[in-house]
């Protein structure tokens, strides 16, 4: 690299104040891209399910993902990188889509409103008191219970779980081959994770493909080709449907879980990159809470949901990443994958089911923070962890954490616990539950 370049690349992520080299951003790019790079299989997998078209969806995620990443990389200069969030593309696909009679056309619009939302709030100081009227054991619940919903939707995908008339729920046929493959996966895959493999999870999703392939359990469909087109899902939300149809419920359940995510993963990547002062605060959160909301814009204008900050940045910062220059690494990766929509149409929906379990088992540890001697915290995340898989909604189980939250306080003499905001949103999700 000539001295032009690095001169540039100096002084759009100033390397050398924050004690790095282009060579170190650029490795700790790929080992973050390695890490998340599954979205690319996973998410068109995932709302494909809900009718949107797999070759579109999985041009919308890579570009989303690279337009996401170049934000935030250039215009924040945080070691941040942004892709379609697992969790609400479920909510997307599997909640708000059936609620909808299947026009995914308005859940896009719904996204598209929240990133709206998201933007202004994260222009004004209301973010911030957003985030802290929530109490701590919700956000908690919440994490972990988008998790189980992730794990139950791997597990059906598995084969593992499947529905039954009496029970609701059974335990599936072990001896299908596609099951068998998942439960190895699995256990592969918490194996190599614990030994520190890099792109672990991408690992699982290839060779489970690659033995499908193999064994003739599934055709290969081709490795690399022209991207497919992006016309089926490009600017097809629906806003006018989305205003006119009682999305007020789903554009916040949107908007509260991608804030939510959001300001954890700034704050968790931030602090291990040594970003944050004294106090904890870190520089240019604004900026960065710009480039996500925007990323979430952009991608359901391109066709895909939720798209926010990656936990799995952290992989690259474990690596020395420190900078801007990470995440443009990553949204140069993602732009190179465009030519992989082949491959991502091979691979079957139980070799992402080991993927979806595990990302489970991630979120599942926001529940040790739980403050166990204090029951009127922990029994309302409880029942908002719980809910949300066994509702089959993010929003109900949200929507139940809440006000159980509210009338345990009340009850046990604790008022002086409840904010305006809380008590707002709990009386907000009475009428909801009671009119629909």
């Amino acid at each position: 690299m000539n001295d032009n370049n690095e001169g540039l690349l100096e002084r759009l992520f100033a390397l050398r104040a924050n004690g790095t080299t282009v060579r170190t951003e650029i490795v700790a790019g790929l080992t973050t891209y390695l890490t998340m790079a599954y979205i690319i299989f996973v998410n068109p997998a995932i709302l494909g399910a809900a009718g949107m078209d797999f070759g579109a969806v999985f041009v919308a995620t890579c570009l989303a993902a690279a337009a996401g990443s170049l934000i935030m990389g250039l215009y924040a200069n945080y070691p941040v990188a942004l892709a379609p969030g697992m969790g609400l593309n479920a909510y997307f696909a599997y909640t708000v889509v059936p609620q909808f009679g299947g026009d995914w056309r308005l859940a896009l619009g719904g996204v598209f409103l929240s990133g709206v939302l998201f933007l202004l709030l994260s222009l004004s100081p209301l973010r911030e008191k957003l985030v802290n009227s929530i109490p701590r054991s919700l956000k908690y619940g919440i994490g972990a219970g988008i998790g189980f919903f992730l794990a139950l939707i791997g597990l059906q995908n598995a084969g593992v779980v499947a529905d039954h008339p009496a029970t609701l729920v059974t335990l599936g046929d072990l001896a299908v081959p596609g099951t068998l493959l998942a439960m190895a996966g699995f256990v592969a895959l918490v194996a190599m994770q614990y030994r520190r493999v890099p792109g672990a999870i991408m690992v699982t999703i290839l060779a489970v493909t690659a033995i499908a392939v193999l064994a003739g359990w599934q055709p290969l469909r081709g490795i690399a080709a022209t991207p497919p087109s992006l016309a089926p899902t490009f600017f097809q939300m629906d806003l006018a449907g989305a205003v006119s149809t009682g999305f007020v419920t789903i554009v916040f359940v949107f908007l509260l879980v991608d804030l939510l995510d959001t300001t954890g993963t700034l704050l968790s990547v931030g602090q291990h990159a040594g970003m944050a002062d004294a106090e904890g605060k870190l520089p240019r959160l604004r900026k960065a809470m710009v480039a996500d909301s925007s990323a979430t814009i952009i991608g359901a204008a391109l066709g895909t949901s939720s798209t926010t900050s990656y936990i799995e940045s952290a992989a690259g910062v474990e690596t020395g990443g420190r900078t801007g220059l990470m995440a443009v690494t990553v949204a140069v990766l993602f732009l190179a994958s465009l030519v992989l929509a082949p491959l991502a149409e091979t691979v079957p929906v139980y070799a992402t089911a080991p993927a979806l379990v595990f990302i489970a088992c991630l979120m599942a540890r926001s529940l040790a923070h739980l403050d166990w001697k204090d029951v009127t915290e922990t029994a309302p995340a409880l029942v908002t962890a719980l809910a949300i898989p066994f509702t089959y909604s993010i929003a109900s189980g949200i929507g139940l954490g809440v006000i159980s939250y509210a009338a345990i306080k009340l009850l046990s003499g604790r008022a002086q616990d409840l904010n305006r905001a809380v008590s707002i949103i709990a009386l907000a999700f009475v009428v909801k539950l009671a009119l629909q």
